[in-house]
């Protein structure tokens, strides 16, 4: 019994400090639920990401020791120099993998935040144990194939690590990092740096290798696109029209999709310029669902100014199509 109350005291303080209350506060029942409701979400969360994490982790390291290592192909980024460095050196890739990214976990540390660090030195730690003490089959002696399967688990590793909020390869961390120093974005600073890793492993190693790891980089690379954007593309739809309330009951009643309506003012256009208020619609669908959404709309208004953009994922509100 005392154990009981002792537990509850201490959920009714842990409740208090998530909702910013005082120690000594008393919390209504709406309160207490509702603090309740987020530790359970957080409890969620934080089980999910390790579940993501320990899986990332399982995959990078078949994708290392049964495709990679055993013909010496190498990926881009930390990993690929941590592959290339032990090739060359005969160095312990357990120990290369944890001391070249500790820089960047370091600098990780200082610009996303604590907890990520944390995460990211767990994980790399993890990964490193497994390709110590853990030896896995080889798989296949094919090099088309090591190149392209070992990329592809190496990617989803890495991909499903980061979903779990951390990282196994800190190359993004760097590139992050430059991109707000100079004008190049992060995708130009990966790759300048793994073609430098690429050149590199040409003249240490052989070309064909250098050509076969560049076939491992592209297999990983669009992994990871895939894992972090998820399996449905989605796009942003703007909807511009004189026929607004038409249209946005088509797509709750026909697509079963939400949207938002915002007001707006035309300005310029083929009849010249207006100043007329006008509502304008947003939503967000998936590719395959674009043609049936363009053609509902041209049948209301044959006029209507619509834009698209990719959008790489989407968190809350109703975007999974509802049951009709």
């Amino acid at each position: 019994m005392a154990s009981d109350l002792k537990f509850y005291q201490l959920l009714a303080h842990r409740v208090r400090l998530i909702l910013g209350k005082d120690k000594n506060a008393v919390l209504s029942h709406y309160e207490y639920a509702k603090g309740i409701k987020i530790l359970r979400r957080s409890a969620w969360n934080e089980t999910r990401n390790i579940f993501l994490m320990i899986a990332g982790i399982s995959s990078a390291a078949f994708g290392l020791e049964s495709f990679l290592i055993p013909t010496g192909f190498i990926d881009g980024g930390v990993t690929g120099i941590s592959l290339l460095a032990s090739r060359t050196s005969n160095l312990s890739l357990s120990i290369l993998i944890v001391l070249i990214n500790l820089p960047f976990i370091f600098l990780g540390w200082q610009q996303i935040g604590k907890t990520f660090a944390f995460k990211s030195i767990i994980a790399i730690a993890l990964l490193a144990t497994v390709l110590a003490f853990v030896h896995l089959p080889v798989i296949t002696n094919d090099k088309l194939l090591v190149a392209v399967f070992g990329g592809f688990f190496l990617g989803l590793g890495i991909g499903l690590t980061i979903r779990g909020g951390g990282v196994i390869d800190g190359t993004e961390i760097l590139a992050i990092y430059l991109s707000r120093k100079r004008s190049l974005s992060v995708g130009d600073f990966i790759l300048l740096f793994n073609i430098i890793i690429f050149s590199v492993a040409a003249y240490l190693l052989t070309p064909e290798v250098a050509l076969y790891s560049v076939l491992t980089y592209m297999a990983a690379s669009k992994t990871v696109d895939f894992v972090l954007e998820g399996i449905e593309e989605f796009t942003g739809i703007t909807i511009i029209s004189t026929h607004s309330q038409e249209i946005a009951e088509m797509i709750k009643t026909k697509l079963g999709h939400g949207l938002t309506v915002y007001s707006g003012k035309k300005g310029y256009g083929k009849s010249g310029e207006k100043h007329d208020s006008i509502e304008i619609i947003f939503t967000v669908i998936t590719r395959l669902e674009i043609s049936r959404l363009t053609n509902e709309v041209e049948r209301i208004d044959p006029n209507t100014f619509i834009v698209m953009q990719s959008i790489k994922d989407t968190h809350g509100g109703m975007v999974k199509k509802r049951a009709l």
